[in-house]
């Protein structure tokens, strides 16, 4: 097992569970739910570097917001926590696992995005190096972010196809790419959402059956009251 920007969660409201809010028409037996947790914080985070897939721990803070975090999931009750192989993320799924005792189960599918040349390099030195590649947003000897966005939903669609029904899956990765998969499976242009805060995470779910997928929560760090969804059909 593993070791170890959204509103702040607060201890008080960690019994309050996201994942209690009901999907229209449908009870939690007949659901699917996948909890999307990006990392905690890195020193490239603070430092604004582009990351990829270069293999950066978690420092101080982060560590201190995957603990906070994985309170809070917990009391979800999650049936199953996977990660990317990257230590920033599975550090952090490793937090999870301590308190509800599963295993972290690696999948390097739901690694951040190749940076080719953009690796280690602040913003200021992208731009100031490579401004035609900025603008387009593609780094030299990268992967593309239409390649990113497939591999990680494929990665998520084989997660979840190996879910029983009623189960809640938490997926631990990185901004871009679960930003883009998780885009991917709702049929959304990625710039509707925008990224992920470190150690903030989004909720989704999917009827047994179906492959429609529903987004609940996005880019959460706290879980809400629960809230009352009007009986709705399969087109609100």
């Amino acid at each position: 097992m593993p070791s170890g920007a959204g509103a702040g969660p607060s201890d008080g409201g960690a019994e309050r569970s996201a994942g209690s809010r009901p999907e229209p028409g449908s009870g939690r037996a007949n659901l699917l739910r996948l909890v999307l947790w990006r990392h905690g914080q890195t020193t490239y985070n603070a430092e604004h570097r582009f990351q990829g897939q270069r293999d950066v721990p978690l420092n101080a803070l982060g560590r201190a917001q995957a603990q906070r975090a994985a309170r809070h999931l917990a009391t979800l009750a999650p049936t199953q926590i996977w990660s990317s192989d990257l230590v920033r993320a599975s550090a952090t799924a490793g937090y999870l696992a301590r308190l509800t005792g599963l295993d972290v189960q690696l999948d390097k599918d739901l690694r951040e995005r190749h940076g080719g040349a953009w690796e280690g390099l602040t913003i200021d030195e992208i731009r100031e190096r490579y401004p035609d590649d900025l603008a387009a947003w593609q780094p030299p000897g990268g992967e593309t972010s239409e390649f990113v966005a497939e591999r990680t939903a494929a990665a998520l669609t084989r997660i979840a196809g190996q879910s029983e029904p009623g189960s809640l899956v938490v997926a631990v990765g990185h901004g871009a790419s679960l930003t883009w998969g998780m885009s991917r499976l709702l049929g959304l242009d990625d710039r509707v959402t925008g990224g992920m805060g470190n150690c903030c995470w989004s909720l989704l779910s999917r009827r047994v059956g179906g492959d429609r997928w529903r987004l609940l929560e996005f880019n959460v760090g706290a879980l809400p009251e629960p809230v009352e969804v009007a009986e709705l059909g399969d087109d609100a």
